[in-house]
């Protein structure tokens, strides 16, 4: 991390006018990383709304282009030495590149950055970048989002893989909790099955055709759906 975080901004955030409605913003902290809507452009800056009685201040110096208000701005939280906070568009100076201390299997916060031609880029536990491919990304994603995810693969060059699935056999009971739901709210039987088309299973459940057949075996194995040449029904108890 550079020294960012002594950087001192040209004045200190402004206090909303007494008897304006309370801020609807959730409450962000120092260290976080947040989308938050522009309330006041000045000459100062830009004011951002996280959630407190004074606004946060984002520099002209750490901003990427000039936001206007009522925009919302992906930034970074910190302090300056005069341990007031402050705000930075420049996330590559408080993000890293190469992670450490993670594993594959982890359980990780993420904060949606960009859309990619691979996928999703995300900031993992506020410290490092991550990338969520598209083909592991079984619902929409929005910039700024606060998602739950999973360390797919660490790779050689330190980067994380990331998915929204945990690993092992707990992906296949998410995934055939899908399954199930599905199934439920077509009245009882969806028309996929082994012989479907990849991109069609994709569409309709968000998850890969390898993942759905495991998990369709595990849900016939449990007697909880049966498999007919079209599709799949909901077995229905007897008791």
């Amino acid at each position: 991390m550079s020294d960012s975080r002594n950087r001192r901004p040209p004045s200190s955030p402004s206090s909303r006018p007494a008897g304006s409605p309370s801020s609807r913003a959730p409450r962000a902290a120092v260290g976080d990383v947040a989308y938050l809507e522009v309330v006041t452009v000045n000459d100062t800056g830009a004011f951002l709304d996280w959630g407190h009685p004074r606004d946060l201040l984002l520099p002209y110096g750490e901003q990427r282009f000039r936001p206007s208000v009522g925009k919302r701005v992906l930034v970074m939280i910190y302090e300056d030495q005069q341990h007031r906070p402050v705000a930075s568009q420049k996330l590559e100076r408080f993000i890293a590149d190469e992670a450490t201390g993670l594993r594959a299997g982890d359980e990780v916060a993420l904060v949606i950055a960009d859309q990619t031609d691979l996928g999703y880029k995300a900031v993992v536990d506020y410290r490092f970048w991550g990338l969520l491919y598209r083909d592991d990304v079984n619902r929409p994603l929005r910039r700024g989002q606060r998602v739950s995810g999973y360390v797919k693969r660490l790779r050689d060059d330190g980067r994380l893989d990331l998915s929204l699935l945990p690993p092992g056999e707990a992906r296949l009971d998410v995934v055939g909790d899908q399954v199930l739901k599905a199934v439920r709210e077509s009245g009882g039987y969806l028309p996929l099955g082994d012989k479907s088309d990849a991109a069609e299973i994709k569409a309709r459940l968000g998850v890969s055709k390898n993942a759905f057949k495991q998990a369709i075996g595990r849900l016939y194995k449990r007697q909880l759906i049966a498999l007919e040449p079209g599709g799949i029904r909901l077995v229905v108890s007897k008791d």
